[in-house]
């Protein structure tokens, strides 16, 4: 993928945000200005390798204790590490070198985000598109904390303009359908989760949240395709494995179903779909 100049590398951010955060990477096209950090939302990696990473970037740091790029670096290793507070403090240190850093807000925003400061979050977000109002990473960072907190409409508009800015992102199309789908408009939503395949097929969610919407408009044999295809990439996500039986059921495949449901049960015992399904299967009403 290209991007407009100039080019920077981007430091990737750490933690789970939930269906709505897929772990995405990709190139951002923004304006002249501080090199950008945006975030990849993954895993706490908690490996030897990252400590002496940090350690590593402590050196630079007190070697140039004014960098504000340094601190923004070190802060997204303490996040991948799970050392939030460390990251919101280093996040900090960078916004008070260079108030403009608008990868500093950003990122500071979904550390809050990780420890429950959600009003934090929201004012950072908006803080870094006020500095930079072409950061496609930060409506996708706010449109997601938009929606978890049912501002459809808002969350709906910061997507809108992300697409805009970066029609390549899978993860503002996935975002998108997901407001859609919470909307209940799920043909829109299942042509947003395809856009978002057709830009990176290698990750899981999107196939499941648009196996949900299939599964809503009674399209099961497309629900169950989408499902495998999930499943193929995550094996372990019970969520997947326990609509998958639902599909299952709703074409009558009894046997493929009480298989799913079981599955999904064993990785997560309190699967609602999954026990429901199990509860019908053996013939009692849940």
């Amino acid at each position: 993928m290209t991007s407009m100049k100039p080019r920077t590398h981007h430091v990737g951010l750490v933690g789970a945000l939930a269906l709505t955060a897929v772990a995405l990477a990709g190139c951002e096209t923004y304006s002249a200005g501080s090199p950008r950090q945006y975030a990849v939302l993954e895993a706490a990696d908690t490996t030897s390798a990252t400590n002496t990473n940090i350690n590593s970037l402590s050196e630079v740091i007190s070697r140039n204790p004014n960098d504000a790029g340094a601190y923004v670096t070190r802060g997204a290793a303490y996040a991948r590490a799970g050392q939030y507070g460390d990251a919101i403090g280093d996040f900090s240190k960078a916004i008070q070198i260079d108030p403009n850093s608008s990868s500093a807000y950003n990122n500071r925003a979904l550390a809050y985000r990780q420890t429950g400061r959600n009003d934090a979050a929201l004012q950072d977000f908006s803080k870094a598109i006020a500095i930079d109002p072409n950061f496609a990473a930060a409506y996708i960072g706010r449109a997601n904390l938009e929606r978890a907190q049912g501002d459809l409409g808002g969350a709906l508009n910061d997507l809108n303009v992300a697409i805009r800015l970066n029609p390549e992102s899978a993860e503002a199309y996935h975002a998108r359908g997901l407001v859609r789908q919470k909307q209940g408009h799920d043909a829109d939503a299942i042509g947003d989760f395809a856009a978002a395949i057709d830009r990176n097929p290698f990750v899981s969610a999107p196939y499941a949240a648009r196996g949900q919407s299939l599964i809503a408009t009674n399209q099961y044999d497309k629900a169950i395709e989408d499902y495998n295809a999930a499943l193929n990439v995550n094996s372990k996500d019970a969520n997947s494995w326990a609509y998958r039986g639902l599909a299952y059921e709703k074409t009558n495949r009894k046997k493929e179903a009480r298989e799913s449901y079981t599955q999904a049960s064993s990785l997560d015992p309190n699967n609602v779909v999954a026990k429901q399904g199990i509860s019908r299967m053996s013939g009692s009403i849940f």
